[in-house]
């Protein structure tokens, strides 16, 4: 544990508050037949569990700092300073069908935005005690393992993570046709069910890419990090940098991604302005409240956005 001891405090801080969360969801996991379970929308579950969770991370980040805002799935904005520069963006368990199942593919997701942008990122896999992490600027870990994206080069041998439509109101169709274009130019495409997890697997290197629409901050911010600081790339289905704000991304090593990029830039803004609109209530008003604030900050630098492909390529590059 001698990588621990260097760790960026706010990191460690992180770290204490995922596997503190990670216990609670592992002690949940032997009793799922007393498990109470409600609907928030059609298939679109909250247990107790994503609560505890939540509460655990939230008490154990705030007692650090105080003076820092929160972002977290289940209570939103609630708790923590409200205009503060520091936004802790949080999910419980992603993956809660999966865990409702006894399907152990889920994990805690917990990141750090200074401005905007993020900074510290966690990802913990409780049922292998896997720790994902990464401090921007200081490389990405599993465990004390230092992370790298796959070599892979071909679209015809890349195994491509991503996640399927399952609320109501998602384009199927579209989405059919978007998965049919991916499905018959790589190896192979999986769905196991937690965003924040895939993403970790395409630092990993056990993806080679990762796509899906219709997530939120929360479950991608963390994973955001950690694959660049692997050394891959990660954007909308355009290749710009604003993926969180139009809720789709790709992610994947430097050259299967910009082929990723040609195959789904057809299908960019799946998820319709209306649709978003209809979506914008209770946690999605916070998470677009944080987000615009995110962009906001991040204004000055829009111009660059239509090389964002080039650019993120060559700091890829950089950090191979």
């Amino acid at each position: 544990m001698t990588q621990q001891a260097s760790l960026h405090p706010m990191l460690n801080v992180a770290i204490k508050a995922a596997r503190a969360a990670g216990a609670i969801i592992n002690r949940a996991s032997m009793d799922l037949d007393i498990l109470r379970i409600n609907t928030k929308s059609p298939n679109d579950f909250v247990t107790e569990v994503d609560q505890a969770a939540e509460q655990i991370i939230i008490e154990t980040l705030l007692q650090a700092y105080p003076e820092h805002g929160i972002l977290a799935e289940e209570s939103g904005r609630e708790h923590g300073a409200k205009h503060s520069e520091f936004v802790w963006i949080i999910d419980p368990l992603d993956g809660t069908t999966n865990f409702i199942h006894g399907l152990p593919m889920y994990c805690v997701s917990i990141a750090l935005a200074h401005r905007g942008v993020v900074q510290q990122a966690v990802v913990y896999d409780p049922t292998r005690n896997d720790l994902f992490y990464a401090t921007k600027g200081r490389g990405a870990f599993m465990n004390d393992r230092r992370l790298r994206v796959s070599k892979r080069t071909r679209m015809s041998d890349a195994l491509i993570g991503t996640g399927f439509p399952f609320r109501r109101g998602d384009n199927f169709k579209r989405y059919l046709k978007m998965f049919e274009t991916v499905m018959t130019e790589c190896a192979g495409l999986r769905r196991p069910g937690a965003a924040a997890l895939d993403l970790c697997y395409v630092a990993a290197g056990y993806y080679d890419a990762f796509f899906e629409t219709g997530l939120q901050p929360w479950d991608v911010a963390a994973g955001s990090l950690i694959i660049t600081e692997a050394g891959g790339l990660i954007g909308n289905f355009t290749g710009e940098s604003d993926f969180l704000m139009q809720r789709e991304v790709v992610a994947g090593s430097p050259k299967i991604y910009g082929q990723l990029v040609q195959l789904l830039a057809p299908y960019t803004r799946v998820i319709k302005e209306e649709e978003l609109a209809a979506d914008a209530t209770g946690e999605g008003k916070d998470a677009a409240a944080v987000v615009a604030a995110a962009a906001a900050t991040q204004a000055p630098a829009a111009p660059k956005k239509r090389a964002a492909v080039r650019i993120k390529k060559s700091e890829g590059g950089e950090t191979n």
